[in-house]
């Protein structure tokens, strides 16, 4: 059984998703027309009250993945996940590298602006990285929700207690009074705990300094654990190498911490699905457990989305999964700092437009082919010359030979994309990635 596609009428209304075959029937007479991409769906263009039951929509929420799953009855109609961007933060960084160093070039002047200072100006102001990925968890459902008929909506969200997971002692008292409690800075709480001593040399006083267990760029962060005292004559470039007694102290000191990024952006996304989905049911990871193990599912996000939406019995279900992938589509820099892979010189003279190829001999960056005489297909990833690259949904280069690029004149048109693409494949081929 194949992932079903989702049907509008002609007027515009939700009817039940109808098989594939019904619907390349229905294209290929001109009784209908495809509308929608992710999920794909088709529109009437005749008269159609339709059949309609009840449907039941199960959504994961997650921070990296989506789960979702179509149910009704003892049947599974459509079983997806979606991946979202991880990148975003890090092109952020990057930005910010690049205008800092900009504004300490000899360049022409521009007048400080204070009239963008979003943090201030909107309530529940939230950074970008975590805004695209709420308003992809809120669209995702929406999108859905607009080619059901009357569906019902079961959510999985999740809550989490940080300080008690750092801290399963903890307790009345405990969460008012942290690490920081009595002191101003966290400098003043490293130099508190270490005695005002270094940690190197074990001598007081002299000019201390606190360094980073961890860098900031290798991801470290600013909370006490990953701090050190250090006073100015161990804090040396020889000590920072490899072998130093600075090095080795860290290596000693460095802990392997689960990080809370993910629970932070579940206590986000939870009051904001509630928002945005007053009517859905929802319910937490603990009780999704005991469904899927009800239903024989292993663990996975859309196996998780079918539990959710609360079917009892499962007598039949796609074989295939459809996994939906954002990607980065455009590249707004201005100039380069480190050279390109394939390059021995940073690219500093070309315009922005000039900089990445994105289109060739009829075909767009993206854009869905078809390599001939295989049965491959996939989406161009960039352009050389007279040749493309070609990349499934996961990643993986599609070619006939031994290099990654393929002819153009080897590639067929199938249609344009956008910033998302998708793929179908079997269950087995899921577990095995």
């Amino acid at each position: 059984m194949q992932n079903r596609v989702f049907v509008i009428n002609k007027h515009g209304e939700a009817l039940m998703p109808c098989k594939p075959r019904t619907a390349r029937k229905l294209l290929q007479s001109g009784k209908a027309k495809p509308i929608k991409k992710e999920p794909f769906t088709i529109q009437l263009l005749y008269g159609a009250s339709g059949y309609k039951q009840p449907v039941k929509l199960g959504v994961d929420s997650g921070q990296r993945h989506i789960g979702l799953a179509v149910t009704s009855q003892d049947k599974v109609f459509f079983q997806s996940e979606v991946e979202l961007r991880q990148d975003v933060k890090k092109l952020l960084d990057t930005r910010r590298i690049y205008r800092r160093s900009r504004r300490n070039r000899k360049t022409r002047y521009r007048q400080a602006r204070f009239l963008n200072r979003t943090k201030t100006k909107k309530n529940n102001w939230l950074p970008p990285s975590v805004q695209s990925k709420v308003n992809n968890n809120i669209n995702w459902i929406k999108h859905l929700l607009s080619v059901l008929p009357n569906p019902e909506l079961h959510i999985e969200i999740g809550k989490f207690d940080m300080q008690k997971m750092k801290d399963p002692a903890i307790k009345g008292e405990g969460y008012r009074k942290g690490d920081l409690y009595g002191y101003q800075t966290v400098k003043q709480y490293v130099l508190a705990r270490d005695q005002y001593k270094c940690q190197v040399c074990k001598k007081k006083g002299g000019k201390l300094k606190i360094h980073h267990i961890i860098y900031r760029s290798l991801g470290g962060t600013n909370v006490p654990s990953n701090l050190l005292t250090v006073c100015a004559d161990c804090h040396t470039a020889k000590n920072h190498a490899e072998g130093g007694k600075l090095y080795e102290l860290c290596k000693k000191k460095k802990k392997v911490t689960k990080p809370l990024k993910g629970a932070t952006f579940m206590n986000i996304l939870r009051r904001r699905l509630w928002t945005a989905f007053p009517q859905a049911h929802f319910q937490y990871g603990a009780f999704t457990t005991l469904q899927r193990a009800d239903l024989s599912l292993s663990k996975s996000h859309y196996n998780d989305a079918i539990a959710i939406s609360g079917i009892k019995k499962i007598n039949s279900r796609p074989t295939s999964v459809v996994m939906f992938k954002q990607f980065r589509k455009k590249k707004r820099s201005l100039h380069e700092a480190t050279a390109r892979k394939g390059r021995k010189a940073k690219n500093i003279t070309s315009k922005r437009n000039a900089k990445n190829t994105k289109f060739a001999k009829g075909f767009w960056l993206n854009d869905y082919v078809r390599i001939k005489n295989s049965k491959f297909k996939g989406y161009i990833s960039g352009f050389t010359g007279s040749s493309c690259y070609v990349k499934d949904c996961l990643g993986n280069y599609l070619t006939l030979n031994t290099y990654k690029q393929t002819n153009l004149s080897n590639v067929e048109f199938i249609n344009h994309r956008n910033n998302w693409c998708n793929t179908s494949i079997s269950e087995q081929r899921y577990v095995m990635e």
